[in-house]
C-alpha cells in the first residue's frame, strides 16, 4: 500500500501531466493575462503540491483518502444544450430568486451565456466576460488574492478553470431580488472540477447572494472551488453558502472577500452533509468604518468531516468584525475551526470578535478548535472564545421532567443549540425553509437532496411535540 507521501507526489505528478497534455483545450479562449496566470499558477502548484497535514493550517484535515482515488478531469463543455429543469427545481413557495447554475463547473444557459440589464448589471459566465469585457476580467480577476497566502488548491483553481459565475453591480444599484447562484455535480466519472466565480459589487451598491452546492448522484467527485468577492465603498453584501452533498464529496471551498470604506459584508455558511467539507475564508477589511458579520452552522455525523477556516485582517482603523460558529458533531465525525483575526498597528478602535462553540453527541465524535487573536494596535476592543461540551444534562433533565421523552428532548436541545445562526438569515422565507432542514437534519431525516440544496421534495409539514417560538 502507497505511503501518504507517495499518493500526494502521484497526484501532484498526474495534475502536472493533465495540465501540459490538455494546456490548449484548457486555455483555448485565454487572453494573454489569463495565459501568464495559468503559467504561474501551475509553477507555485508544482512547488506546493497538494496540502498535507506536515502543514500547521491542515493538521486535522487529511486528503490521503480522497487522493487515493482515481478521478478525471473534464476540459470541455456539454457537446449538446442542457436542461437544467431536468435535473434541478426549486420549490420554496413564494421565494423569487435570479437563478444561475453550474453543472459539473459550466455554466448553463437557455438563450445568451450573459444577461446584461438595462440598469448595467453584467451576470452569467465567467468565460464569457473574459472574451466580452477583457478590461472588466482583467482589473478584477485575481487581484485581491493575496501573494503570501500561496495554497496549493488555489493555485490548482487558477491553473484548471475554464468557467463559473459572474456578477457585476455597478455603482447605485441594488438588486431587486435575491441572485442564487446554484453549482450541480452530475457525472457517471469520479471527478475533479475547479469552478471559479468573480463578484464584484460598485460603490454604493447592494447585492444578496445565494451559493449552493448540491449533487445529483453518489459518485465521487472533488470540487476545488475559488470565489472573488470586490466590495467597493458603501457596497452591502449579504452572503449565504448552503452546503447539502453526498458522502462521497470532497468540497474544497475558498472565498476572498476585499471591503473598501464603509462597506458592509454578512457571510453565513451552512453545512448540512458532506463526506469531507473544508472553507477558507479571506476577509481583508481594507477601508474604515466597515462592518463584517461571519456565521457558520456545521452538523456532521457517520464519519463526516468539516473544516471551517477564515482569516479576518484589519488593515484600517474604525471597524468591527463579528465571528460566530456553532458545531454539532455526532457519531464518529470529526469537526475543525481555525479562526485567526489579524489587527495592523494602524487599525485603531478596531472591535473583533470570535466564538466557536460546539457539541459533541458520542464519545467517539471529535472537534479541534484553534481560535486566535494577533493584535498590534493598543487602542482596540477584541476577544475570543470557543468551547467544546455535551448536552447540558441539567437542561435535558428539565425537558424530560416536563414529560417530554429523551428523544425530543435531546433535539430540542440541539436545535435550540443550532438555531441561533440560522435565525442571522434575513429573508425570512429561507430562515423559516433552512430551520426546517436544521430540524428535520437533526431527526435523521434529511440526506442528499435529488434537487437544489434549499429543496426538499416532501412538503409534509414538519412538527415538535413543544412550541418552538415558546424557547
Amino acid at each position: 500500500m502507497k505511503t501518504a507521501d507517495a499518493i500526494f507526489e502521484t497526484k501532484k505528478q498526474f495534475m502536472l501531466q493533465a495540465f501540459q497534455q490538455n494546456f490548449e483545450a484548457i486555455s483555448a479562449s485565454d487572453t494573454a493575462q489569463m495565459t501568464r496566470l495559468r503559467s504561474d499558477a501551475i509553477k507555485t502548484f508544482e512547488k506546493l503540491g497538494f496540502p498535507s497535514q506536515a502543514l500547521e493550517k491542515w493538521k486535522n484535515t487529511n486528503l490521503t483518502d480522497a487522493l487515493h482515488n482515481d478521478f478525471e478531469i473534464s476540459y470541455s463543455k456539454p457537446e449538446k444544450p442542457v436542461d437544467i429543469n431536468n435535473i434541478f427545481k426549486c420549490e420554496i413557495h413564494n421565494f423569487e430568486t435570479y437563478l444561475f447554475t453550474q453543472l459539473n463547473q459550466n455554466y448553463i444557459f437557455s438563450q445568451s451565456p450573459l444577461t446584461i440589464l438595462d440598469n448595467g448589471i453584467i451576470a452569467g459566465s465567467l468565460a464569457e466576460v473574459m472574451k466580452l469585457y477583457p478590461e472588466l476580467f482583467a482589473k478584477y480577476y485575481s487581484k485581491k488574492i493575496p501573494a503570501d497566502k500561496d495554497n496549493g488548491l488555489v493555485a490548482l483553481n487558477t491553473a484548471f478553470a475554464q468557467d463559473g459565475f459572474f456578477i457585476y453591480v455597478p455603482d447605485n444599484v441594488q438588486v431587486e431580488k435575491p441572485v442564487q447562484m446554484v453549482h450541480l455535480v452530475n457525472t457517471n466519472h469520479n471527478v475533479m472540477i475547479h469552478p471559479r466565480n468573480l463578484i464584484v459589487l460598485g460603490k454604493n451598491s447592494k447585492l444578496t447572494l445565494l451559493q449552493c452546492d448540491d449533487s445529483i448522484n453518489h459518485q465521487f467527485s472533488f470540487i476545488n472551488a475559488v470565489s472573488e468577492y470586490y466590495l467597493d465603498e458603501y457596497a452591502s453584501l449579504d452572503h449565504y453558502k448552503l452546503q447539502n452533498k453526498d458522502d462521497k464529496s470532497v468540497l474544497y471551498t475558498h472565498n476572498f472577500f476585499h471591503l473598501e470604506n464603509n462597506s458592509n459584508l454578512s457571510t453565513n455558511t451552512i453545512s448540512l452533509n458532506g463526506g469531507l467539507i473544508r472553507n477558507e475564508a479571506y476577509i481583508s477589511i481594507d477601508g474604515e468604518h466597515c462592518d463584517v458579520n461571519a456565521y457558520g452552522l456545521y452538523l456532521v455525523d457517520a464519519k463526516q468531516h468539516v473544516d471551517n477556516n477564515i482569516f479576518v485582517e484589519h488593515l484600517k482603523p474604525n471597524s468591527n468584525s463579528n465571528e460566530l460558529f456553532k458545531g454539532i458533531i455526532d457519531d464518529q465525525a470529526s469537526a475543525v475551526f481555525n479562526g485567526h483575526v489579524y489587527v495592523k498597528k494602524d487599525a485603531q478602535k478596531t472591535n473583533a470578535f470570535q466564538r466557536n462553540k460546539n457539541i459533541l453527541m458520542t464519545n467517539e465524535a471529535k472537534v479541534n478548535t484553534k481560535p486566535f487573536l494577533e493584535i498590534y494596535a493598543d487602542d482596540v476592543k477584541c476577544s475570543h472564545g470557543a468551547t467544546v461540551g455535551q448536552l447540558d444534562p441539567e437542561a435535558l433533565f428539565y425537558l424530560r421532567s416536563r414529560g417530554i421523552c429523551e428523544r425530543s428532548a435531546r433535539m430540542l436541545l440541539m436545535y435550540a443549540f443550532g438555531v441561533e445562526v440560522v435565525n442571522n438569515i434575513s429573508i425570512e422565507i429561507l430562515k423559516t425553509r433552512i430551520a426546517k432542514m436544521v430540524e428535520m437534519r437533526l431527526k435523521g431525516e434529511l440526506s442528499i437532496c435529488d434537487q437544489c440544496v434549499i429543496h426538499c421534495k416532501d412538503e409534509k409539514e414538519i412538527t415538535f411535540n413543544i412550541d418552538l417560538s415558546k424557547i
